[in-house]
């Protein structure tokens, strides 16, 4: 299989300023998103996508190409990632005269990720049944159990109530968190659908210890305290 990674990292966050340069263990988040990619068996080539030349060097210093800047429109906090993904993927037809037979995104958010995690997403995908494959691990709430919505007059109810009581979440329907390990995605699909659940998407596991995207202080409290008690991302 010819696949490519991808790094989506703006340079303005306002949850975590400077958040995808932020080091653990000594690398940066960018860094260790690009070495998880590298690593990763089929993957030909990594490119990162930002709007900020801080990041571009970072990404490059770790092995990764930059061969386009990010274009302002799509470095906003309103910009949707899919259209980062299809800019990214209309520069590879560009430049290429083709396009590769997976997109395999791979957020710097999410550091805890392990190459295998990547493999066994690509190998899910190689299997041709999907359109795109992500990342999940099992939710803590249930919106059938312990997840309420307020009414109009004030009452709360459950998010998605159950045909017969449910007296413990764990006779209730499996439900898991999307998470940002990773996407594998087939290229046709990001560029001709309107979104990420258009198509049919598959899932692979992993852990919640694993599963962590850092978006504020806390999450990265947290994402450090895991990488020291671990020692290691591989």
């Amino acid at each position: 299989m010819d696949a490519v990674g991808l790094i989506c990292a703006r340079g303005g966050s306002r949850g975590l300023p400077g958040k995808n340069l932020r080091r653990l263990g000594g690398e940066t988040l960018v860094g260790l998103a690009v070495r998880h990619l590298m690593q990763t068996e089929s993957i030909r080539r990594v490119l990162i996508s930002t709007d900020s030349e801080e990041i571009a060097a970072a990404a490059r210093d770790a092995g990764a190409e930059s061969p386009f800047m990010r274009p302002t429109e799509l470095a906003q906090d309103h910009s949707p990632e899919w259209e980062v993904w299809r800019h990214a993927l209309r520069f590879l037809s560009s430049s290429e005269g083709r396009l590769p037979d997976a997109l395999v995104v791979a957020p710097a958010t999410s550091p805890l990720r392990i190459p295998q995690d990547i493999q066994r997403a690509l190998s899910k995908f190689g299997n041709g049944t999907a359109d795109l494959v992500l990342a999940m691990t099992p939710a803590h709430r249930s919106p059938y159990f312990n997840m309420v919505v307020a009414k109009a007059d004030g009452a709360v109810g459950l998010v998605n109530p159950p045909i017969s009581q449910i007296s413990r979440r764990q006779d209730a329907p499996a439900v898991f968190d999307i998470t940002t390990v990773v996407y594998v995605a087939r290229p046709g699909y990001v560029l001709n659908s309107p979104g990420l659940f258009s198509g049919r998407v598959e899932a692979i596991e992993v852990p919640a210890e694993r599963a962590i995207d850092i978006d504020t202080p806390l999450d990265f409290a947290i994402a450090n305290c895991l990488f020291n008690c671990q020692g290691t991302t591989e």
